[in-house]
């Protein structure tokens, strides 16, 4: 079997919740060894983020859903932080390790010795990736970051949500943890960067990542238009702020996004809908003269598309070449074609039975490709084998570590 892209990597994973292993998974997906570091007995608070449950396990010892959508390929070694010996173990592992993910508040590694500077000082070649709500320095590093606080502070409701008066309107989150995944991807996209000037230099080198950084560097054009203008944009429901028609619509019996990208997209669309003399209307010809009359262009569309089904129009419109598409709930996403042929559901087997179903790595590799085989860990599930075929153990002393608490 050929060896997957980062087979040759070891990653020391001592974060927590979504940002870092959502990190560490990318890297585990591409084949990195990953060995998630959690605290005995408890591990990873989403383990207990449920319900839903993974099927199996008997209260103590259930799984949530949100842990396992983020921690597939992984190895679980518990370990007290808090604890010298387990500082120790720590310590020990990062010295074999490529990388060191951890998502702690500012300062809380450096108590244990497992900073930055005390793990290079042991393993000079080390990437270290610190994640954190506010980052490293500045008036806010202190402050717990989360995905939601982090959400509104840095804009991304303030364009998110229908326009204030309209129905429902006011600022809302998006519906995943988005800043929180956008880091994580941010964070793997930094680690394999260090590693590469590494691989030319010997060098280790401190990853700093903040959720807010990356919240607002992910504003995109909407915080490009605010530098150009000086205007903060305001927030536009499904619509988008430049480019018309571009929103969803209600139609006979549920809606309909319309993606029309240019003038040739509108004339087709408009021959579609039986109405070829909007496109050359002055008023519409042009994207850039439909986003000055918007609300009339959407006046006069909306009883159109709302006239026919959601099928109806997409027959119609994907024969024409005008993108659009209905809003699918998740059973219309996964039972869709397009996705089942991609394979975007995966079942990883259990060792003692059962499989747990995962959504797909997007990353398609020719040469590499992504493997399946390690499904989200139990807690600890893995201790004794990295203690003892790791680090050099005996058994005996793992015992004595595990009577006494410390793993």
């Amino acid at each position: 079997m050929r060896s997957a892209a980062l087979s040759h990597l070891r990653v020391l994973d001592l974060s927590r919740v979504l940002a870092g292993p959502w990190a560490s998974q990318v890297l585990a997906d591409l084949g990195a060894e990953v060995i998630k570091v959690e605290r005995p007995g408890t591990g990873d608070e989403t383990r207990a983020w449920g319900p839903p449950w993974l099927p199996g396990g008997d209260e103590g010892a259930r799984t949530a859903a949100y842990f396992a959508s983020t921690n597939r390929g992984k190895r679980s070694v518990t370990v007290d932080l808090s604890r010298p010996e387990g500082q120790a173990i720590v310590r020990r592992l990062a010295e074999r390790a490529d990388v060191v993910l951890e998502n702690y508040k500012v300062g809380a590694l450096a108590r244990y010795g497992l900073a930055w500077p005390d793990l290079t000082a042991v393993n000079p070649r080390l990437v270290y990736c610190s994640i954190s709500g506010f980052g490293q320095d500045g008036p806010y590093r202190d402050r717990p970051g989360y995905d939601f606080l982090v959400q509104a502070m840095g804009g991304l409701m303030s364009v998110t949500g229908e326009p204030d008066g309209a129905p429902g309107g006011g600022p809302v989150k998006v519906g995943v943890a988005l800043t929180d995944l956008l880091t994580g991807m941010y964070a793997a996209t930094a680690v394999l960067a260090a590693l590469a000037h590494r691989d030319r230099t010997g060098e280790g080198q401190h990853v700093d990542l903040s959720l807010l950084d990356v919240q607002v560097a992910t504003l995109a054009n909407q915080a490009e238009s605010f530098l150009v203008t000086g205007v903060p944009p305001p927030r536009l429901g499904n619509a988008h702020p430049s480019i018309v028609p571009y929103q969803a619509f209600a139609t006979s019996d549920g809606h309909l996004v319309l993606a029309v990208g240019n003038d040739a997209q509108f004339a087709r669309f408009c021959e579609v809908a039986g109405r070829p003399e909007l496109a050359r209307d002055p008023r519409f010809a042009t994207n850039a003269a439909r986003v000055g009359a918007r609300a009339e262009l959407v006046r006069l569309l909306a009883p159109l598309l709302a006239g026919r089904t959601t099928s109806d129009w997409v027959a119609a419109l994907e024969a024409a070449d005008v993108p659009c598409g209905p809003i699918n709930d998740l059973s219309q996403v996964f039972a869709d074609p397009q996705v089942r042929h991609r394979g975007l559901r995966v079942e990883i087997p259990r060792a003692r039975g059962g499989a747990v179903p995962v959504v797909a790595s997007p990353i398609r590799l020719s040469r590499t490709p992504v493997r399946y085989d390690t499904p989200p860990p139990d807690l600890g599930a893995h201790t004794r084998e990295v203690l003892v075929g790791l680090l050099g153990m005996a058994d005996a002393e793992v015992d004595a570590l595990r009577e006494r608490g410390i793993v």
